[in-house]
């Protein structure tokens, strides 16, 4: 009996202790991403690049398409060309940053698409099984085969030159690599028992898929398809240096590598700026994508 008001006493405190809220998956992550000063420092350097693309015509620059052949291959520090000029004396801040729309545009786009086209098929196929995932999985396993590089040099020779053609030649590329991944995650949820469960509630396949499925998958196949990110910004300059992608005049870090290759015993470094710009994209999006995969990893 005399244990009774101290039991009282601790029930009293429990009840008048405040709820403490669980922390949900998504919001772990987003906390375990802050705490990565690698992949913050990144992410600050994407958005400023993203920033500068989006809001270039209320910057103040140069028009990036007017040249002057009196101050061509201008040095970098040269006053009013911070970052000097190009083979024809336009001003290489202005074609940097104008060039990033397009240059973000063919290599973010293709991921992107390819990330949706090759979700589908990856968890119809994985799901469904049989011959229907035979059919889908070798028809994936042709374009597999070949090299990256020589699948979107051959695609986009076929289509010809041009931003569009570009795009699908990369999207092409990317679909049969995500469709894989997408179906080896895929097939490796389809007989756990919440699906089970839903499948014996009366659930559809389209159903269990959308539901059930396509959340427990989107998260490896979204950190998979971002670390294509790099490799599509490599092949959409490389098939605009080899004269596939962007046609002149336009800016694109791509081409404008291919127009001031010549230049490159002159001023080295305004023909460097380019290639720079194309190198601190990639590094930065497959670093964050190493950070994303880490913060995803709950287990660890």
């Amino acid at each position: 009996m005399s244990d009774f008001p101290l039991h009282a006493t601790a029930d009293a405190a429990l009840q008048a202790a405040p709820a403490t809220k669980a922390r949900g998956y998504w919001a772990t992550v987003g906390r375990r991403i802050m705490r990565d000063k690698v992949s913050v420092a990144c992410a600050l350097v994407l958005l400023l690049i993203f920033l500068s693309a989006v809001l270039a015509p209320w910057l103040g620059l140069e028009d990036p398409y007017k040249g002057s052949m009196v101050r061509r291959l201008r040095h970098i520090g040269t006053a009013g060309y911070p970052l000097g000029t190009d083979e024809l004396g336009r001003d290489m801040l202005a074609r940097l940053i104008y060039g990033g729309r397009l240059s973000l545009v063919i290599g973010i786009l293709p991921v992107i698409l390819a990330f949706c086209i090759g979700t589908s098929l990856g968890i119809i196929a994985g799901y469904v099984g049989g011959k229907l995932n035979t059919a889908i999985m070798r028809t994936v396993d042709v374009f597999y085969a070949f090299p990256s590089v020589l699948l979107a040099i051959a695609i986009s020779g076929a289509l010809g030159a041009g931003i569009l053609n570009s795009i699908v030649s990369l999207t092409v590329v990317f679909v049969p690599q995500i469709t894989r991944v997408a179906e080896s995650v895929t097939t490796g949820v389809r007989n756990m028992d919440f699906v089970e469960a839903a499948r014996a509630s009366g659930a559809g396949p389209f159903t269990i898929m959308r539901v059930h499925i396509l959340g427990n998958v989107l998260g490896a196949i979204f950190v998979y398809a971002t670390s294509l990110i790099s490799v599509s910004m490599i092949l959409a300059a490389g098939l605009s240096f080899l004269g596939l992608g962007t046609k002149p005049p336009e800016p694109e870090w791509g081409l404008m590598l291919n127009t001031l290759r010549t230049a490159i015993y002159v001023n080295p470094w305004v023909a460097a700026l380019p290639g720079a710009m194309i190198f601190a994209v990639s590094i930065c999006f497959n670093l964050l994508s190493d950070g994303l995969r880490s913060a995803m990893d709950i287990r660890n």
